[in-house]
C-alpha cells in the first residue's frame, strides 16, 4: 500500500464491517476530511451502480455518523472492472491531497 494511503480506527472500523459482507474492501484516510473505501465483490457482476449501493448503503449507514460524513468515495466493482475503472487507478497509486 502506497505511504499515502493511512489506515485510522475508522478505516479499519469500516473495513472491518464491511468485510464481513464482501470478499475484497480497502479502505484508507486520503486526508483529515476523507475517506475513500473500495469494494471488489462477485456480487457486483451485472447489477448497475444503484444495485450495488442497495447491497452496500445500508451497512455504511450503521457505522457512526462521523465515520459516514467522511467517506466521499465509494467505489464498488466486481471483479475485472478494475482495469476500466480511473477512480481504482487513483486507489492504486493516490495524487496528492491538497489538504
Amino acid at each position: 500500500m502506497p505511504a499515502k494511503q493511512q489506515k485510522t480506527l475508522e478505516t479499519k472500523k469500516t473495513e472491518q464491517l464491511l468485510r464481513k459482507h464482501f470478499a475484497r474492501v480497502d479502505a484508507y484516510r486520503y486526508n483529515p476530511a476523507s475517506i475513500r473505501v473500495r469494494i471488489i465483490d462477485p456480487s457486483f457482476s451485472g447489477r448497475a451502480k444503484e444495485d450495488r449501493e442497495g447491497l452496500v448503503l445500508p451497512l455504511i449507514r450503521s457505522l457512526p455518523e462521523e465515520i459516514q460524513a467522511d467517506i466521499v468515495v465509494l467505489l464498488m466493482l466486481a471483479p475485472g472492472e478494475e482495469p476500466r475503472s480511473l477512480m481504482n487507478m487513483e486507489f492504486e497509486s493516490p495524487s496528492p491531497s491538497l489538504l
